[in-house]
């Protein structure tokens, strides 16, 4: 059943929001700034964040991190999307590639990749979906077959965010044939983007960019020291690991540069409609927050609110869409609105995406409604 536990954010991780953004002030990169945590990518600012310790947040110290909770995290998460800054490098690995190996992976992999996570140098992508599976993980058909020291790979992986620019690819293949158990004999595997037979496809988008890719694998030599955790223990991890994915503010922010815009362009004495609009964006956004922050507090009391998280990505990504049209709608039609039409139009273009990562719509409510006991 779906149990989202009360959460307030307490005093100390709040002390931290002054902080985040006077590092913002300083360290803003020239240009315009992001409508989405996808679309700017800056090694060079990450790299910045790492050397401030604003990322691998929840690490031990050990391995290069901070040591500190979901909740100073869920902070500098949310003044990093709501500047729009150029985050991308770093977001997928830090989000759910760390926690991963913290969790699942071996003291070597720890060792050899969390300290440059951590200083914003290393950055992984996610190899789930593929072309024939779509948002159903329990029917791919990549395989990694035993060879000496390691195994094979051979498969296609689609939607990988960033491929084209990041150094690995955290990949779920399968290490067994398909059995009567659809979850068993899956295994994740580090796959090196450099090595010999990858192929990178970018996929172009509305906006004209190649965020998302194609990675075509054809007999990849992987390392037997490449496999995250036991062998078979694939769906396990990524179904934790889809947890930090879907439940975080950016399911909700994403789309935040428009409704900013919105505020400046009404002003201080919107029309009743115009004021009826920020309300009603306003409601949603903080309800939504609310939800999220609930999961980050299961996060840090080391629970495993998969449903929840789900329920908050879909939840978000209607809301996210529904805030453009209600803003595209009250936005006058005189005024300085070449800032709110430039984000406006960056997050229609974006929009199609939103409902592809981390799941679509129709496979979470597939989960929520087992979950629930409805079907």
């Amino acid at each position: 059943m779906l149990n989202f536990d009360p959460v307030t954010l307490p005093e100390s991780s709040e002390k931290l929001r002054p902080v985040i953004r006077a590092f913002i002030a300083d360290n803003l990169p020239e240009g315009r700034r992001n409508s989405d945590f996808t679309s700017g990518y800056d090694a060079r600012f990450s790299a910045q964040l790492g050397e401030a310790g604003w990322i691998g947040m929840t690490i031990p110290r050990r391995y290069g991190g901070s040591e500190r909770g979901y909740f100073d995290r869920y902070i500098v998460t949310e003044e990093l999307l709501a500047a729009g800054m150029p985050v991308a490098a770093h977001w997928i690995t830090d989000r759910q590639t760390a926690p991963l190996l913290m969790t699942h992976g071996t003291e070597a992999q720890r060792e050899q990749f969390l300290p440059g996570i951590c200083a914003g140098t290393v950055f992984f992508s996610i190899g789930m979906s593929e072309p024939n599976a779509g948002s159903d993980l329990a029917a791919i058909q990549t395989r990694a077959k035993r060879v000496d020291g390691g195994w094979l790979v051979n498969g296609t992986k689609i939607w990988t965010t960033g491929a084209h620019l990041n150094h690995y690819l955290m990949t779920l293949v399968r290490t067994s044939p398909p059995s009567s158990n659809r979850h068993a004999g899956m295994s994740q595997l580090i796959i090196d983007l450099n090595s010999d037979g990858v192929q990178v496809r970018p996929i172009v988008s509305m906006t004209g960019k190649g965020e998302f890719n194609e990675v075509v694998l054809s007999d990849v030599f992987v390392p037997e020291s490449a496999l995250v955790g036991k062998e078979g223990d694939g769906w396990q991890q990524v179904t934790s690991e889809l947890g930090y994915e879907r439940s975080g503010p950016e399911r909700f922010l994403s789309t935040f540069r428009v409704f900013h815009e919105l505020i400046k362009l009404v002003g201080s004495s919107p029309a009743p409609e115009q004021a009826a609009a920020v309300g009603r964006i306003a409601s949603h956004l903080l309800s939504l927050r609310r939800l999220s922050l609930s999961v980050a507090g299961m996060l840090q009391a080391g629970k495993l609110p998969n449903l929840e998280a789900a329920m908050v990505k879909d939840l978000g990504t209607r809301f996210e869409k529904l805030s453009l049209e209600i803003a595209r709608l009250a936005a006058p039609v005189a005024g300085e609105r070449a800032s709110f039409d430039q984000a406006l139009n960056d997050s229609l273009l974006l929009s199609p995406s939103f409902t592809l990562r981390g799941g679509t719509s129709e496979i979470l409510r597939g989960m929520i409604a087992r979950g629930m006991g409805l079907r």
